[in-house]
Protein backbone atom coordinates (compact mmCIF):
# COMPACT_ATOMS: atom_id res chain seq x y z
CA UNK A 1 0.00 0.00 0.00
CA UNK A 2 1.29 3.76 -0.52
CA UNK A 3 2.04 5.71 2.29
CA UNK A 4 0.37 9.17 2.83
CA UNK A 5 2.54 11.84 1.98
CA UNK A 6 1.18 14.55 4.67
CA UNK A 7 1.19 18.41 4.12
CA UNK A 8 1.13 19.18 8.01
CA UNK A 9 3.87 21.18 8.95
CA UNK A 10 4.19 20.85 12.45
CA UNK A 11 4.89 24.21 13.82
CA UNK A 12 3.65 27.60 13.19
CA UNK A 13 0.71 29.74 15.23
CA UNK A 14 -2.52 27.99 13.43
CA UNK A 15 -0.67 24.75 14.30
CA UNK A 16 0.51 25.74 17.70
CA UNK A 17 -3.17 27.47 18.47
CA UNK A 18 -4.89 23.98 17.55
CA UNK A 19 -2.31 21.92 20.05
CA UNK A 20 -3.21 23.91 23.14
CA UNK A 21 -6.78 24.05 22.14
CA UNK A 22 -6.88 20.10 22.43
CA UNK A 23 -4.30 19.99 24.99
CA UNK A 24 -6.35 21.96 26.92
CA UNK A 25 -9.15 19.74 26.65
CA UNK A 26 -7.24 16.85 27.32
CA UNK A 27 -6.53 17.92 30.38
CA UNK A 28 -10.45 18.82 31.25
CA UNK A 29 -10.16 15.13 30.31
CA UNK A 30 -7.96 13.99 32.88
CA UNK A 31 -8.99 16.17 35.78
CA UNK A 32 -13.18 14.96 35.61
CA UNK A 33 -11.36 11.98 35.54
CA UNK A 34 -9.06 12.81 38.65
CA UNK A 35 -12.32 13.76 40.68
CA UNK A 36 -13.64 10.57 40.59
CA UNK A 37 -10.10 9.08 41.72
CA UNK A 38 -9.66 12.05 44.33
CA UNK A 39 -13.12 11.16 45.73
CA UNK A 40 -13.05 7.53 46.50
CA UNK A 41 -9.40 7.27 47.37
CA UNK A 42 -10.88 10.24 49.80
CA UNK A 43 -12.33 7.01 51.95
CA UNK A 44 -8.85 5.40 52.27
CA UNK A 45 -8.54 5.60 56.22
CA UNK A 46 -12.27 4.65 56.82
CA UNK A 47 -11.33 1.03 54.44
CA UNK A 48 -8.12 0.92 56.46
CA UNK A 49 -9.62 0.69 59.64
CA UNK A 50 -11.55 -1.84 58.72
CA UNK A 51 -8.58 -3.94 56.98
CA UNK A 52 -9.97 -3.37 53.50
CA UNK A 53 -8.45 -2.64 50.21
CA UNK A 54 -9.84 0.62 48.21
CA UNK A 55 -11.82 -0.57 44.83
CA UNK A 56 -9.23 0.97 42.94
CA UNK A 57 -6.61 -1.28 44.55
CA UNK A 58 -8.77 -3.98 43.99
CA UNK A 59 -8.76 -3.75 40.14
CA UNK A 60 -5.18 -3.23 40.31
CA UNK A 61 -4.62 -6.47 41.81
CA UNK A 62 -6.62 -8.48 40.11
CA UNK A 63 -5.44 -7.03 36.62
CA UNK A 64 -2.69 -8.88 34.85
CA UNK A 65 0.73 -6.41 36.01
CA UNK A 66 1.54 -5.14 32.69
CA UNK A 67 -1.01 -6.33 30.68
CA UNK A 68 -3.40 -3.72 28.56
CA UNK A 69 -6.58 -2.18 30.28
CA UNK A 70 -9.16 -0.38 28.32
CA UNK A 71 -11.53 1.35 30.73
CA UNK A 72 -14.86 2.30 29.38
CA UNK A 73 -17.43 4.75 30.46
CA UNK A 74 -15.26 6.89 32.64
CA UNK A 75 -17.21 9.95 32.30
CA UNK A 76 -21.06 8.03 32.63
CA UNK A 77 -22.84 10.23 34.94
CA UNK A 78 -21.51 13.53 34.24
CA UNK A 79 -23.63 16.30 34.83
CA UNK A 80 -26.44 14.24 35.80
CA UNK A 81 -25.57 14.04 39.41
CA UNK A 82 -25.63 17.79 39.35
CA UNK A 83 -25.78 20.60 36.87
CA UNK A 84 -22.88 22.23 38.39
CA UNK A 85 -19.35 21.29 36.38
CA UNK A 86 -17.00 21.83 39.50
CA UNK A 87 -19.25 19.60 41.77
CA UNK A 88 -20.07 16.87 39.15
CA UNK A 89 -18.32 13.35 39.79
CA UNK A 90 -18.40 11.33 36.82
CA UNK A 91 -17.97 7.58 36.57
CA UNK A 92 -21.80 6.59 38.60
CA UNK A 93 -19.46 5.26 41.49
CA UNK A 94 -18.13 2.33 39.33
CA UNK A 95 -14.89 1.39 37.51
CA UNK A 96 -15.07 -0.75 34.05
CA UNK A 97 -13.49 -1.77 31.32
CA UNK A 98 -11.36 -4.88 29.51
CA UNK A 99 -8.42 -6.44 31.22
CA UNK A 100 -6.59 -9.35 31.59
CA UNK A 101 -6.82 -11.47 34.96
CA UNK A 102 -4.62 -14.76 34.57
CA UNK A 103 -3.80 -14.53 30.93
CA UNK A 104 -7.61 -14.53 30.31
CA UNK A 105 -9.58 -11.16 28.95
CA UNK A 106 -12.81 -10.00 30.54
CA UNK A 107 -14.79 -7.41 31.13
CA UNK A 108 -14.32 -6.24 34.81
CA UNK A 109 -17.01 -4.17 36.80
CA UNK A 110 -15.72 -2.84 40.27
CA UNK A 111 -18.33 -0.57 42.56
CA UNK A 112 -16.97 2.42 44.20
CA UNK A 113 -18.03 1.88 47.24
CA UNK A 114 -15.70 4.41 48.34
CA UNK A 115 -17.85 7.25 46.42
CA UNK A 116 -21.13 7.61 48.55
CA UNK A 117 -20.86 3.55 49.64
CA UNK A 118 -21.22 2.78 45.76
CA UNK A 119 -24.66 3.54 45.80
CA UNK A 120 -26.40 3.63 42.54
CA UNK A 121 -26.02 7.07 40.91
CA UNK A 122 -27.82 8.71 37.90
CA UNK A 123 -26.88 6.78 34.57
CA UNK A 124 -25.64 3.95 36.58
CA UNK A 125 -28.21 1.58 35.41
CA UNK A 126 -27.28 2.17 32.07
CA UNK A 127 -23.30 1.84 32.05
CA UNK A 128 -24.30 -1.70 33.37
CA UNK A 129 -26.28 -2.11 30.97
CA UNK A 130 -24.04 -1.33 28.08
CA UNK A 131 -20.85 -2.92 29.49
CA UNK A 132 -22.98 -6.20 29.98
CA UNK A 133 -23.88 -5.92 25.83
CA UNK A 134 -19.96 -5.07 25.16
CA UNK A 135 -19.81 -8.61 26.80
CA UNK A 136 -22.30 -10.78 25.64
CA UNK A 137 -21.51 -9.19 21.71
CA UNK A 138 -18.04 -10.33 22.27
CA UNK A 139 -18.30 -13.19 24.19
CA UNK A 140 -16.40 -11.59 27.31
CA UNK A 141 -15.91 -13.58 30.89
CA UNK A 142 -18.07 -11.05 33.40
CA UNK A 143 -16.35 -10.19 36.41
CA UNK A 144 -18.04 -8.23 39.48
CA UNK A 145 -16.03 -6.69 42.21
CA UNK A 146 -19.24 -5.80 44.44
CA UNK A 147 -19.58 -3.79 47.13
CA UNK A 148 -22.73 -1.13 46.75
CA UNK A 149 -25.24 0.34 49.14
CA UNK A 150 -27.50 -0.55 46.31
CA UNK A 151 -30.75 1.50 45.16
CA UNK A 152 -30.27 5.90 46.41
CA UNK A 153 -33.90 5.42 48.43
CA UNK A 154 -34.03 9.78 48.41
CA UNK A 155 -33.34 9.86 44.77
CA UNK A 156 -35.66 7.68 44.02
CA UNK A 157 -37.32 6.79 40.71
CA UNK A 158 -39.22 4.22 39.24
CA UNK A 159 -37.67 4.56 35.91
CA UNK A 160 -34.25 3.41 37.65
CA UNK A 161 -35.98 0.44 39.17
CA UNK A 162 -37.14 -0.59 35.75
CA UNK A 163 -33.31 -0.52 34.71
CA UNK A 164 -32.64 -2.82 37.87
CA UNK A 165 -33.99 -5.43 36.15
CA UNK A 166 -32.90 -5.00 32.34
CA UNK A 167 -29.22 -5.86 34.53
CA UNK A 168 -30.27 -8.87 36.08
CA UNK A 169 -31.70 -9.82 32.92
CA UNK A 170 -28.93 -9.12 31.30
CA UNK A 171 -26.58 -11.32 34.16
CA UNK A 172 -28.63 -14.18 33.70
CA UNK A 173 -28.34 -14.26 29.70
CA UNK A 174 -24.68 -13.54 30.07
CA UNK A 175 -24.61 -17.06 32.30
CA UNK A 176 -27.01 -18.97 29.30
CA UNK A 177 -25.15 -17.28 26.31
CA UNK A 178 -21.87 -19.73 27.78
CA UNK A 179 -20.32 -16.73 28.94
CA UNK A 180 -19.39 -17.03 32.84
CA UNK A 181 -20.24 -14.56 35.52
CA UNK A 182 -18.13 -14.35 38.54
CA UNK A 183 -18.73 -12.28 41.80
CA UNK A 184 -16.20 -11.21 44.40
CA UNK A 185 -18.24 -9.64 47.14
CA UNK A 186 -16.40 -8.11 49.01
CA UNK A 187 -19.01 -5.93 51.23
CA UNK A 188 -22.84 -5.38 51.27
CA UNK A 189 -25.07 -6.59 48.25
CA UNK A 190 -28.03 -5.38 49.52
CA UNK A 191 -31.81 -5.58 48.41
CA UNK A 192 -31.77 -5.98 44.63
CA UNK A 193 -28.08 -5.74 44.64
CA UNK A 194 -27.94 -9.34 46.21
CA UNK A 195 -29.16 -10.85 42.97
CA UNK A 196 -25.75 -8.89 41.83
CA UNK A 197 -24.06 -11.68 43.55
CA UNK A 198 -26.98 -14.28 43.06
CA UNK A 199 -26.80 -14.18 39.23
CA UNK A 200 -23.36 -14.99 39.13
CA UNK A 201 -22.35 -18.37 38.25
CA UNK A 202 -19.25 -18.53 40.72
CA UNK A 203 -19.41 -16.07 43.77
CA UNK A 204 -16.42 -15.59 46.42
CA UNK A 205 -17.52 -13.83 49.77
CA UNK A 206 -15.08 -12.25 52.47
CA UNK A 207 -15.67 -13.40 55.78
CA UNK A 208 -16.86 -10.71 57.82
CA UNK A 209 -17.30 -8.23 55.71
CA UNK A 210 -19.08 -9.60 53.00
CA UNK A 211 -22.91 -9.26 52.94
CA UNK A 212 -26.34 -10.11 51.06
CA UNK A 213 -29.83 -10.10 51.83
CA UNK A 214 -33.11 -9.04 50.44
CA UNK A 215 -33.68 -7.24 53.48
CA UNK A 216 -31.42 -5.65 55.39
CA UNK A 217 -31.64 -5.33 59.81
CA UNK A 218 -33.23 -1.89 59.15
CA UNK A 219 -36.08 -2.83 56.00
CA UNK A 220 -36.40 -6.81 58.12
CA UNK A 221 -37.32 -4.85 61.17
CA UNK A 222 -39.57 -2.22 58.84
CA UNK A 223 -41.37 -4.96 57.61
CA UNK A 224 -41.97 -7.95 59.45
CA UNK A 225 -40.54 -7.00 62.86
CA UNK A 226 -37.73 -9.53 63.21
CA UNK A 227 -34.68 -8.38 64.41
CA UNK A 228 -30.86 -9.95 63.51
CA UNK A 229 -27.40 -9.07 62.59
CA UNK A 230 -25.95 -8.59 59.55
CA UNK A 231 -24.20 -11.97 60.04
CA UNK A 232 -27.19 -13.90 60.75
CA UNK A 233 -29.05 -13.15 58.33
CA UNK A 234 -26.57 -12.96 55.71
CA UNK A 235 -23.06 -12.67 55.99
CA UNK A 236 -20.28 -14.42 54.25
CA UNK A 237 -19.99 -17.31 56.52
CA UNK A 238 -23.37 -18.11 56.39
CA UNK A 239 -23.70 -17.98 52.77
CA UNK A 240 -20.75 -20.41 52.87
CA UNK A 241 -22.11 -22.96 55.14
CA UNK A 242 -25.72 -22.35 55.52
CA UNK A 243 -27.60 -21.07 52.17
CA UNK A 244 -24.60 -22.53 49.69
CA UNK A 245 -25.04 -19.06 47.85
CA UNK A 246 -20.94 -18.47 48.24
CA UNK A 247 -18.57 -21.06 46.73
CA UNK A 248 -15.63 -19.46 48.24
CA UNK A 249 -14.91 -17.91 51.55
CA UNK A 250 -12.11 -15.90 51.41
CA UNK A 251 -10.45 -14.05 54.51
CA UNK A 252 -9.45 -10.55 53.35
CA UNK A 253 -9.87 -8.99 49.94
CA UNK A 254 -6.34 -9.90 49.15
CA UNK A 255 -7.44 -13.77 49.80
CA UNK A 256 -10.45 -12.93 47.83
CA UNK A 257 -8.57 -11.38 44.78
CA UNK A 258 -6.01 -14.55 45.01
CA UNK A 259 -8.93 -16.81 44.28
CA UNK A 260 -10.68 -14.97 41.95
CA UNK A 261 -7.86 -15.11 39.49
CA UNK A 262 -6.89 -19.07 40.35
CA UNK A 263 -10.32 -19.58 39.14
CA UNK A 264 -10.61 -17.53 36.13
CA UNK A 265 -7.10 -19.13 35.29
CA UNK A 266 -9.10 -22.36 35.76
CA UNK A 267 -11.89 -21.20 33.04
CA UNK A 268 -9.17 -22.09 30.15
CA UNK A 269 -10.01 -19.22 28.27
CA UNK A 270 -6.56 -17.60 27.38
CA UNK A 271 -6.70 -19.00 23.91
CA UNK A 272 -6.99 -15.85 21.19
CA UNK A 273 -6.64 -13.13 24.05
CA UNK A 274 -3.14 -12.08 22.12
CA UNK A 275 -2.81 -8.55 20.81
CA UNK A 276 -2.14 -8.45 17.23
CA UNK A 277 0.81 -6.38 16.26
CA UNK A 278 2.11 -4.45 13.32
CA UNK A 279 4.50 -1.11 12.02
CA UNK A 280 3.77 2.29 13.99
CA UNK A 281 2.98 4.99 11.67
CA UNK A 282 5.43 6.35 9.87
CA UNK A 283 3.73 9.78 10.70
CA UNK A 284 4.09 10.90 14.28
CA UNK A 285 0.94 10.46 16.66
CA UNK A 286 1.85 13.23 18.35
CA UNK A 287 1.11 15.62 15.48
CA UNK A 288 -3.03 14.73 15.64
CA UNK A 289 -2.65 17.42 18.58
CA UNK A 290 -2.10 20.25 15.92
CA UNK A 291 -4.85 19.20 13.59
CA UNK A 292 -8.29 19.87 14.49
CA UNK A 293 -8.67 24.18 15.36
CA UNK A 294 -10.92 25.24 17.51
CA UNK A 295 -13.47 26.85 15.08
CA UNK A 296 -15.18 23.63 13.59
CA UNK A 297 -16.24 25.45 10.72
CA UNK A 298 -12.49 25.09 9.63
CA UNK A 299 -11.79 21.70 7.08
CA UNK A 300 -9.71 19.29 8.33
CA UNK A 301 -7.78 16.89 5.87
CA UNK A 302 -8.74 13.71 7.88
CA UNK A 303 -6.34 11.46 5.55
CA UNK A 304 -3.91 13.19 8.14
CA UNK A 305 -5.46 11.58 10.91
CA UNK A 306 -5.78 8.17 9.04
CA UNK A 307 -1.59 8.73 8.21
CA UNK A 308 -1.17 8.56 12.03
CA UNK A 309 -3.06 6.12 12.90
CA UNK A 310 -2.75 3.20 10.87
CA UNK A 311 0.44 1.02 10.25
CA UNK A 312 3.49 2.16 8.31
CA UNK A 313 1.25 5.52 7.33
CA UNK A 314 -0.16 3.13 4.62
CA UNK A 315 -3.77 3.34 3.29
CA UNK A 316 -5.22 2.36 -0.25
CA UNK A 317 -7.96 5.23 -1.08
CA UNK A 318 -11.10 4.29 -2.41
CA UNK A 319 -12.78 5.75 -5.78
CA UNK A 320 -10.65 8.90 -4.71
CA UNK A 321 -11.59 11.08 -7.35
CA UNK A 322 -15.12 10.03 -7.03
CA UNK A 323 -17.23 11.75 -4.55
CA UNK A 324 -13.79 13.05 -2.75
CA UNK A 325 -15.39 14.91 0.11
CA UNK A 326 -16.02 11.30 1.73
CA UNK A 327 -13.02 9.55 2.39
CA UNK A 328 -12.98 5.48 2.17
CA UNK A 329 -9.93 3.59 2.58
CA UNK A 330 -8.02 -0.03 3.18
CA UNK A 331 -5.14 -0.12 5.75
CA UNK A 332 -3.95 -2.15 8.53
CA UNK A 333 -4.16 -1.17 12.03
CA UNK A 334 -1.84 -3.55 13.84
CA UNK A 335 -1.80 -6.01 11.77
CA UNK A 336 -5.58 -6.31 10.97
CA UNK A 337 -6.97 -5.40 7.56
CA UNK A 338 -9.89 -2.87 8.01
CA UNK A 339 -11.70 -0.06 6.05
CA UNK A 340 -11.92 3.10 6.51
CA UNK A 341 -15.08 5.99 6.17
CA UNK A 342 -14.18 9.70 7.13
CA UNK A 343 -15.48 12.84 6.26
CA UNK A 344 -13.43 15.70 3.91
CA UNK A 345 -17.09 17.82 3.78
CA UNK A 346 -20.73 16.60 4.81
CA UNK A 347 -21.97 13.58 2.73
CA UNK A 348 -23.21 14.34 -0.56
CA UNK A 349 -24.81 12.18 -3.10
CA UNK A 350 -21.64 10.73 -4.83
CA UNK A 351 -19.84 10.12 -1.16
CA UNK A 352 -22.72 8.13 0.20
CA UNK A 353 -23.08 6.44 -2.96
CA UNK A 354 -19.31 5.72 -2.54
CA UNK A 355 -19.44 4.66 1.18
CA UNK A 356 -22.63 2.72 0.52
CA UNK A 357 -20.16 0.49 -2.11
CA UNK A 358 -17.87 0.60 0.28
CA UNK A 359 -19.02 -1.20 3.04
CA UNK A 360 -21.07 -3.65 0.65
CA UNK A 361 -17.22 -4.64 -0.73
CA UNK A 362 -15.84 -5.05 2.84
CA UNK A 363 -18.81 -6.81 4.31
CA UNK A 364 -18.16 -9.34 1.16
CA UNK A 365 -14.17 -9.70 2.60
CA UNK A 366 -15.13 -9.52 6.13
CA UNK A 367 -12.72 -6.42 6.21
CA UNK A 368 -13.82 -4.70 9.60
CA UNK A 369 -14.96 -0.94 9.09
CA UNK A 370 -13.91 2.15 11.43
CA UNK A 371 -15.80 5.45 11.19
CA UNK A 372 -14.06 8.62 11.94
CA UNK A 373 -16.40 10.83 12.22
CA UNK A 374 -15.83 14.70 11.41
CA UNK A 375 -19.29 15.79 9.33
CA UNK A 376 -21.98 18.55 9.55
CA UNK A 377 -24.12 16.28 7.81
CA UNK A 378 -25.87 15.11 4.69
CA UNK A 379 -25.51 17.94 2.06
CA UNK A 380 -28.80 20.19 1.73
CA UNK A 381 -30.27 22.13 -1.65
CA UNK A 382 -31.75 22.05 -4.65
CA UNK A 383 -29.16 20.42 -6.75
CA UNK A 384 -28.46 17.53 -4.03
CA UNK A 385 -32.25 16.94 -3.11
CA UNK A 386 -32.65 16.26 -7.46
CA UNK A 387 -29.65 14.23 -7.49
CA UNK A 388 -30.95 12.11 -4.70
CA UNK A 389 -29.72 12.94 -1.93
CA UNK A 390 -32.58 11.65 0.56
CA UNK A 391 -32.70 8.04 -1.27
CA UNK A 392 -28.84 7.78 -1.26
CA UNK A 393 -28.56 8.80 1.81
CA UNK A 394 -30.85 6.24 3.11
CA UNK A 395 -29.22 3.39 1.18
CA UNK A 396 -25.91 4.28 2.87
CA UNK A 397 -28.25 3.77 5.98
CA UNK A 398 -29.49 0.85 5.16
CA UNK A 399 -25.21 -0.33 4.47
CA UNK A 400 -24.58 0.48 8.05
CA UNK A 401 -27.39 -0.45 9.84
CA UNK A 402 -26.89 -4.32 8.37
CA UNK A 403 -22.98 -4.68 7.87
CA UNK A 404 -21.78 -7.99 8.79
CA UNK A 405 -18.65 -6.55 9.65
CA UNK A 406 -17.08 -5.56 13.14
CA UNK A 407 -18.15 -1.37 13.39
CA UNK A 408 -15.94 0.92 15.07
CA UNK A 409 -16.93 4.52 15.38
CA UNK A 410 -14.60 7.95 16.85
CA UNK A 411 -15.88 10.81 16.93
CA UNK A 412 -13.34 13.63 15.94
CA UNK A 413 -14.65 16.33 15.41
CA UNK A 414 -18.49 17.76 13.92
CA UNK A 415 -21.28 14.73 14.35
CA UNK A 416 -24.14 16.70 12.86
CA UNK A 417 -27.96 15.34 11.53
CA UNK A 418 -28.18 12.57 9.85
CA UNK A 419 -24.21 12.39 9.19
CA UNK A 420 -24.02 10.72 12.63
CA UNK A 421 -26.68 7.91 11.57
CA UNK A 422 -24.79 7.45 8.44
CA UNK A 423 -21.75 7.42 10.33
CA UNK A 424 -22.60 4.26 12.45
CA UNK A 425 -23.49 6.94 15.52
CA UNK A 426 -24.69 5.21 18.74
CA UNK A 427 -28.23 4.44 17.60
CA UNK A 428 -26.60 2.31 14.79
CA UNK A 429 -24.80 0.24 17.71
CA UNK A 430 -21.41 0.52 16.72
CA UNK A 431 -19.20 -2.70 18.55
CA UNK A 432 -17.29 0.70 20.57
CA UNK A 433 -17.60 4.10 20.46
CA UNK A 434 -15.41 6.69 21.33
CA UNK A 435 -14.69 9.73 21.52
CA UNK A 436 -11.86 12.70 21.44
CA UNK A 437 -12.48 15.14 23.41
CA UNK A 438 -13.08 17.70 20.51
CA UNK A 439 -16.12 15.99 19.69
CA UNK A 440 -19.43 18.07 19.11
CA UNK A 441 -22.49 15.76 18.49
CA UNK A 442 -25.68 17.85 17.52
CA UNK A 443 -28.82 17.11 15.42
CA UNK A 444 -27.12 20.36 13.54
CA UNK A 445 -24.78 23.21 14.75
CA UNK A 446 -26.09 25.47 17.48
CA UNK A 447 -26.01 28.95 15.94
CA UNK A 448 -28.02 26.57 12.65
CA UNK A 449 -30.61 25.50 14.83
CA UNK A 450 -31.58 28.87 16.31
CA UNK A 451 -31.23 30.87 12.39
CA UNK A 452 -33.70 27.83 11.34
CA UNK A 453 -36.14 28.56 13.97
CA UNK A 454 -35.80 32.47 13.86
CA UNK A 455 -36.88 32.18 9.63
CA UNK A 456 -39.43 29.89 11.01
CA UNK A 457 -40.72 32.25 13.37
CA UNK A 458 -40.63 35.49 10.82
CA UNK A 459 -42.34 33.54 8.39
CA UNK A 460 -45.36 32.51 10.86
CA UNK A 461 -45.56 36.20 11.96
CA UNK A 462 -45.40 37.38 7.95
CA UNK A 463 -48.07 34.79 7.11
CA UNK A 464 -50.66 35.80 10.23
CA UNK A 465 -49.99 39.36 9.23
CA UNK A 466 -48.44 40.39 12.70
CA UNK A 467 -45.14 42.65 13.08
CA UNK A 468 -42.19 40.54 13.39
CA UNK A 469 -40.58 40.12 17.15
CA UNK A 470 -37.53 41.00 16.56
CA UNK A 471 -36.11 41.27 20.16
CA UNK A 472 -38.17 37.95 21.15
CA UNK A 473 -36.67 36.19 18.56
CA UNK A 474 -33.54 37.57 19.51
CA UNK A 475 -34.18 36.13 22.74
CA UNK A 476 -35.24 32.80 21.26
CA UNK A 477 -31.75 32.63 19.67
CA UNK A 478 -29.66 32.88 22.56
CA UNK A 479 -32.01 30.52 24.38
CA UNK A 480 -31.59 27.80 21.59
CA UNK A 481 -27.70 28.17 21.74
CA UNK A 482 -27.47 27.80 25.24
CA UNK A 483 -29.36 24.78 25.07
CA UNK A 484 -27.31 23.29 22.02
CA UNK A 485 -24.44 24.61 23.07
CA UNK A 486 -24.71 22.71 26.37
CA UNK A 487 -25.35 19.49 25.29
CA UNK A 488 -22.71 18.97 22.79
CA UNK A 489 -19.68 18.66 23.89
CA UNK A 490 -18.09 15.41 24.10
CA UNK A 491 -17.97 15.11 27.88
CA UNK A 492 -22.22 15.72 28.68
CA UNK A 493 -22.31 13.17 25.63
CA UNK A 494 -20.02 10.96 27.11
CA UNK A 495 -21.91 11.02 30.82
CA UNK A 496 -25.19 10.43 28.96
CA UNK A 497 -23.42 7.04 28.13
CA UNK A 498 -23.54 8.15 24.30
CA UNK A 499 -19.92 6.91 23.65
CA UNK A 500 -17.70 4.10 25.27
CA UNK A 501 -15.31 6.90 26.41
CA UNK A 502 -13.26 9.92 25.91
CA UNK A 503 -9.70 9.54 24.55
CA UNK A 504 -6.22 11.30 24.22
CA UNK A 505 -6.00 11.46 20.63
CA UNK A 506 -3.08 9.92 20.64
CA UNK A 507 -3.88 6.89 22.23
CA UNK A 508 -6.48 6.36 18.91
CA UNK A 509 -4.35 3.57 17.87
CA UNK A 510 -4.23 1.39 20.78
CA UNK A 511 -7.40 2.14 22.22
CA UNK A 512 -9.25 1.07 18.64
CA UNK A 513 -6.70 -2.10 17.99
CA UNK A 514 -7.39 -3.35 21.21
CA UNK A 515 -11.76 -2.80 20.93
CA UNK A 516 -10.84 -4.15 17.07
CA UNK A 517 -8.77 -7.32 18.50
CA UNK A 518 -11.78 -8.13 21.12
CA UNK A 519 -14.32 -8.21 18.40
CA UNK A 520 -12.66 -10.18 16.00
CA UNK A 521 -11.66 -12.59 18.94
CA UNK A 522 -15.11 -12.87 20.19
CA UNK A 523 -16.81 -13.83 16.57
CA UNK A 524 -13.71 -16.86 16.63
CA UNK A 525 -14.68 -18.09 20.43
CA UNK A 526 -16.75 -21.03 20.43
CA UNK A 527 -18.78 -20.80 23.53
CA UNK A 528 -21.49 -23.33 24.90
CA UNK A 529 -24.94 -22.11 25.32
CA UNK A 530 -27.23 -23.35 27.95
CA UNK A 531 -31.22 -22.72 28.26
CA UNK A 532 -31.35 -20.74 31.31
CA UNK A 533 -27.73 -20.09 32.59
CA UNK A 534 -25.78 -21.35 35.32
CA UNK A 535 -28.86 -21.79 38.43
CA UNK A 536 -27.74 -21.50 42.03
CA UNK A 537 -28.19 -24.63 43.64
Amino acid sequence: MPAFESRVVAAGPAYEDNRAYLLAAIDELHALQRRARDASAASGPRFARRGQLLPRERLVLALDEGAPFLELCSLAGYLRDTKDPAKSVPGCSGIAGIGYISGVRCLIVADDSGIAAGSAQPMGGDKFLRLEAIALKNRLPFIHLVESAGANLLGYKVEDFVVGGGIFAGLARLSAAGLPVIALTHGSSTAGGAYMTGLADYVIMVRDRAKAFLAGPPLLKAATGEIATDEELGGALMHATVSGLAEYLAEDDVDGIRILRDLVASLGWTQGNELPSGPAPRLDPEELLGLFPKDGKKPVDMREVIARIVDGSEMLEYKPLYGPQTVCAHAKLSGMPIGIITNNGPLDPAGANKATQFIQACCQTDTPLIYLQNTTGYIVGTESERAGMIKIGSKMIQAVANASVPQLTLMCGASYGAGNYGMCGRGFSPDFAFSWPTARTAVMGAEQAALTMAIVMEDGAKLRGLPVDTAGIESMKGKIIQTFESQMSAFYTSGAVLDDGVIDPRDTRNVLAMALSVCLSGRDRKVKPLSFGVGRM
